[in-house]
């Protein structure tokens, strides 16, 4: 009998308010042309500044989480924070998920294991993207870093526009229809992809399909890439209207 139900799995810090109604709200519209359903569950890592200290405290977190969502037998697990894993140095994400791999077999489990920076690299690779130009809420320094990260993976970033905010709250309160203004001053030219937010907690998800039609550039987030690595994972078609070009039919 074909699988039908799917348990998403997130490891979420503490004050990230974003990914868990971005996912759901993308697998709920892919619900709508698709006949797989999906359930969402959540473990929570302390972390409210978005700083390199609370960062590091926070990825000491991960195996715990990666034990507690092996309990609820998910499918699929991902980390829902991307600077957080790219601040620890180049390739970081692979280690991650060795680690949760590792805490997944010895909870007696068996689920796919992924994190949100590695989701965002797969997802420009999968794009075939080699110069692209990105938004996110950091502070300049852990955007550099971000920046850095994805260029050792082979991704030049021509520019990226950060808008300084330390707190993780206000990050998620920010109205994601801003972006299609904040983007005018983002240099796109010779563009392969817009990453309109490198960031999960930065809310994204109404403002890509419409700015992928402005610029006429396939535009991604994070959470979108999220999306996608957790149904390429789960062996599903990567379908979800209205999310731009990395989950079109």
């Amino acid at each position: 009998m074909t699988k039908t139900l799917y348990r998403i799995g997130q490891m979420v810090p503490s004050s990230n308010t974003t990914m868990e109604t971005e996912i759901p709200a993308m697998f709920r519209l892919r619900e709508a042309v698709r006949p797989e359903r999906f359930t969402f569950h959540s473990s929570r890592m302390r972390m409210h500044k978005v700083t390199p200290e609370e960062l590091k405290a926070m990825n000491s977190q991960t195996e715990r989480c990666a034990a507690e969502l092996a309990d609820a037998r998910v499918d699929v697990m991902s980390t829902a924070c991307l600077v957080a894993i790219m601040a620890q140095g180049i390739g970081f994400h692979r280690q991650v998920e060795e680690d949760m791999r590792r805490a997944v077999q010895a909870a007696g489990a068996d689920c796919q294991v992924m994190t949100s920076a590695g989701a965002l690299i797969d997802g420009l690779k999968t794009l075939g993207a080699k110069r692209i130009s990105l938004m996110a809420p950091y502070m300049r320094p852990l955007t550099d870093l971000v920046v850095q990260y994805i260029e050792h993976e082979g991704i030049e970033v021509i520019d990226s526009i950060c808008f300084e905010i330390p707190d993780n709250l206000e990050v998620g309160r920010r109205n994601p229809l801003l972006l299609l203004d904040d983007v005018k001053r983002l240099n796109t030219s010779g563009a392969d992809v817009v990453v309109a937010s490198a960031c999960v907690q930065m809310p994204s998800l109404p403002a890509i399909q419409r700015m992928q039609d402005m610029l006429g550039i396939r535009t991604v987030s994070t959470a979108v890439c999220t999306a996608r690595r957790m149904l390429d994972h789960l062996g599903l078609d990567p379908v979800v209207p209205d999310a731009g070009a990395l989950l079109a039919a």
